[in-house]
């Protein structure tokens, strides 16, 4: 078993015991049969070294793989089991850290299961608890433990879901997957796509898509639209798609910080006018800072009339379409010709499971497929897809690609689809409650209706001034003052020019008290920088 404490060289200790959790059994497993005899291990005092499982290097005996195994399963049901212990952030400075881990290249090996103990005490807590139930910055995610151990398979299995030749199972577990995700949010079965990192890729794949179908690699005069409140993939994907940043029109946002209908047709009609070329816009259904919906609908409209590409980046908000209220979504959604959507958000899933949904998959296919890239086509060749086989590696960027899909397909079938609709309206609840209790308060002010499980409010303590940089101030002030209890953590953004706190309250753990908790330290945080000395 691993120690109680832990220390990461810039603090004191951090307790990881369980809170009244069984230990775990690390017995060893059962073998088949026809695996043959086990090696014996080691003994730790030496005597003859255990046989590895393989012939060559990089190998360990079978009970030095189950002993490692066990432990590390240990320390994750642990960290699981204990994460709301501890506070929802812990950084430490790079001096420190540089002395923790800026050591030479090891030339000999070491002990694995110690090396494990050393990551899970003294390196990964290091950062955001984003599964702490008051962790609420950025967009939290609590991942699931099904999903932690389709990685351990699928990465032990070296699973590659790109040509059907390499991966038949992984691409299948694939497909049914994105049928699935496809399913929860209502789009039509003809709809395509593949499992990515995450949205920076899927805005990126699908906007390649869009360049190639509209532009046919004339890229003179291209333009592409957008609201400011657009994620900064977007830019990243017009600038890796060979497009000057003055091609890309961010557009500001009305008063609710979505994305102008009427505005965005004027600016298409003058860029027309003047002989550009409008070929794409992009819609958010989730803006990051403050959970805001474009009109999905109307813009959808509007592109028709232009011929114009529409992407949807749904990265977190797409979402809101598995609940009740969000029903009305499931349409606005089924009008895009691609989507973003990352089931690591709102899926509740591990990092690295991002996903790009198309109208027509075709058109992935000839932005991407393998034989349109072909130098040499003689080694791949062997890999092309024969009869009804699918190469997912022919719609998208990657060729060697892990089974990201695995983590979806595992937890849906572990908990089923209604638990994951129920953890989204217990998300959009909870974001209800915190509104209430902000509304409700003298101290604190919405800065506008809750979105998709984020709000953003200021805190207004008696006798606060009326200047608004010195307002500004005070907002990152009570951030700071909050995170230093290591009781919460909620961080600022910027609305319509103005410092403001935000709160994603999207994570299942979390309850109404954590939110009255969290609230409340604004207020004791407010009311004591109020009391200080200018």
């Amino acid at each position: 078993m691993t120690s109680d404490t832990t220390s990461t060289g810039t603090g004191p200790p951090v307790d990881v015991s369980p809170a009244g959790v069984p230990p775990v059994d690390v017995s060893p497993v059962g073998v088949s049969p026809d695996a043959g005899p086990v090696p014996s291990a080691r003994s730790a005092s030496g005597g003859e070294a255990p046989h590895p499982y393989r012939p060559g290097e990089l190998a360990l005996s079978a009970e030095e793989m189950r002993d490692a195994g066990h432990h590390a399963v240990d320390l994750a049901v642990q960290r699981l089991c204990t994460v709301a212990d501890g506070p929802p952030h812990t950084v430490a400075d790079p001096a420190g850290l540089a002395a923790l881990l800026g050591e030479p290249l090891p030339e000999d090996g070491g002990d694995l299961t110690g090396l494990l103990d050393h990551l899970a005490h003294d390196v990964l807590p290091l950062g955001i608890r984003f599964d702490h139930p008051r962790c609420f910055a950025f967009v939290p995610t609590t991942g699931n433990y099904p999903a932690v151990l389709a990685d351990l398979l699928s990465t032990a299995h070296l699973s590659v879901p790109g040509a059907w030749l390499v991966g038949s199972g992984p691409t299948r577990v694939e497909l049914t997957a994105l049928d699935w995700l496809k399913e929860l949010l209502g789009l039509p079965g003809h709809w395509g796509g593949l499992f990515v990192s995450g949205g920076s890729v899927a805005n990126l794949t699908a906007l390649a898509a869009a360049r190639d179908h509209h532009l046919d690699g004339d890229l003179a005069g291209a333009r592409l639209y957008c609201s400011t409140q657009a994620h900064p993939s977007v830019a990243r994907a017009v600038h890796l798609l060979g497009l000057g940043r003055d091609q890309l029109i961010a557009l500001e946002p009305d008063a609710v910080q979505r994305l102008d209908p009427r505005v965005l047709a004027a600016r298409i009609d003058a860029d027309l006018t003047a002989g550009l070329r409008p070929f794409a816009v992009v819609a958010t259904v989730g803006t990051t800072s403050t959970g805001a919906v474009d009109p999905v609908t109307d813009l959808a409209r509007l592109c028709r009339r232009h011929g114009l590409w529409l992407h949807v980046d749904g990265a977190h908000g797409a979402a809101f379409a598995l609940s009740e209220r969000g029903h009305d979504l499931r349409d606005a959604l089924g009008h895009a010709d691609s989507l973003t959507f990352d089931p690591h958000k709102w899926l509740f899933q591990p990092y690295e499971t991002g996903c790009v949904l198309v109208r027509n998959p075709e058109l992935l296919r000839a932005t991407f497929r393998m034989a349109r890239h072909h130098l040499d086509t003689g080694y791949l060749h062997p890999a092309e897809a024969r009869h009804d086989e699918v190469n997912l590696d022919d719609l998208g960027p990657q060729q060697s690609r892990g089974l990201r899909a695995l983590k979806v397909w595992l937890s849906l079938k572990t908990f089923g689809a209604a638990a994951f609709r129920r953890a989204v309206e217990h998300g959009l609840h909870l974001s209800d409650h915190a509104a209430a209790r902000i509304t409700a308060h003298p101290d604190l002010d919405l800065a506008g209706a809750p979105g998709l499980g984020i709000l953003t409010f200021r805190c207004r303590p008696p006798g606060c001034p009326a200047d608004p940089p010195a307002v500004d101030r005070l907002q990152q002030s009570v951030s700071d003052a909050v995170r230093a209890t290591g009781q919460a953590l909620l961080l600022t953004t910027r609305v319509q020019g103005r410092t403001v706190l935000r709160m994603c309250t999207i994570n299942p753990a979390t309850t109404t008290a954590d939110i009255d908790t969290a609230l409340d330290l604004v207020v004791r945080a407010g009311r004591e920088a109020q009391q200080r000395p200018r």
